[in-house]
């Protein structure tokens, strides 16, 4: 298996893991939480003609309608090597989504219906992305690389622009450092179903921490362009607040050029050495880039900073989780 396809979290092989705590805070049913998982970090070898069907990455976001529930469940399906059950249900479809479904599932028979789907289609970084793993399952890395850059430029505000970073930087953890507010979402929020969730906090956001919470939702939904408008809009309303500011930042974090978070978390440490906020957001990020010695000094100042706030609750856990990680 590929490093580039296990650091995305697609597939993972544990022999060839090497293991570093990174965050994951997900717009789930129960609301907005915050957790820990373990990303992944590899060398990957050089390509060669894979077994099987490459990876299918779908992504529906919150959305409910009877499409959206019919194709997770085919995804699942092919997830699964239920093929036979998930291509009756793709083809029901005529959306990208399906027509790229149908493709993988009657791989390899299906990869010219996927070449002709990124030649008519060459703006879809969800056709982009699925093309990309064809031709690397193939073992045509260099022309899966250009698909993915393909994807990751067309589309930036999709999670499938995300997924292919993932796959371009593969020695990065999987997915994005995402802000972590200080302060918990509405008690009812965790009442609602996702659609309605979004729609809750969306028609909120008309304050400062409105537009974070909003934001925070649309970074977990992998829009990360709308969930940085949202951050640059809560910061102007409150130019003197570390929080927003720590936001902007944290929510500009790009594999391939981190320094877009870094060049504004530093100056902000600097201006505001006692910022929780400040604090946390910067040892989170610094485990992106495997720095973990860093990281820790960072999160024991934001627990310090007071441990029974939200962040100083999950700046704990962090370091609870990172004992025996790096050195210190």
């Amino acid at each position: 298996m590929s490093g580039a396809v296990e650091g995305a979290g697609l597939r993972s092989t544990p022999m060839r893991r090497r293991y570093l705590i990174t965050a994951a805070v997900a717009l789930a049913a129960a609301g907005i939480t915050v957790g820990l998982t373990l990303a992944t970090r590899t060398t990957p070898p050089k390509p060669h003609r894979q077994a099987g069907r490459p990876p299918l990455v779908l992504d529906f976001g919150v959305r409910s309608d009877a499409e959206a529930v019919a194709l997770r469940r085919a995804a699942d399906l092919y997830a699964a090597g239920k093929v036979d059950q998930a291509a009756p249900l793709f083809g029901r479809y005529r959306s990208l989504e399906a027509e790229v479904g149908s493709s993988l599932a009657d791989w390899p028979h299906g990869f010219g219906d996927l070449v002709s789907l990124a030649r008519d289609h060459a703006r879809s970084s969800l056709v982009q992305l699925a093309y990309g793993l064809a031709l690397y399952w193939r073992g045509d890395r260099s022309g899966a690389e250009e698909a993915w850059r393909t994807a990751r430029r067309a589309q930036p505000d999709t999670p499938y622009s995300l997924r292919a970073e993932d796959l371009l930087h593969p020695n990065f953890p999987r997915g994005l450092p995402n802000f972590v507010p200080s302060f918990l979402p509405p008690p009812g929020l965790a009442r609602l179903s996702p659609p309605k969730q979004l729609e809750y906090l969306r028609e909120r956001s008309t304050d400062v921490r409105g537009k974070l919470l909003y934001g925070v939702a649309l970074e977990r939904l992998g829009r990360q362009l709308s969930a940085q408008s949202e951050f640059e809009a809560a910061a102007r309303l409150a130019p003197d607040d570390p929080e927003p500011q720590v936001a902007v930042a944290v929510g500009r974090f790009d594999k391939a050029d981190p320094s877009r978070t870094f060049s504004r978390l530093g100056p902000l440490a600097k201006r505001y050495p006692g910022s929780q906020s400040v604090r946390f957001h910067l040892g989170l990020s610094l485990l992106w880039l495997g720095s973990v010695k860093k990281a820790k000094e960072e999160l024991r100042l934001a627990q310090d900073a007071g441990s029974s706030t939200p962040l100083g609750t999950e700046a704990r856990r962090f370091l609870e989780r990172l004992r025996g990680v790096g050195n210190g």
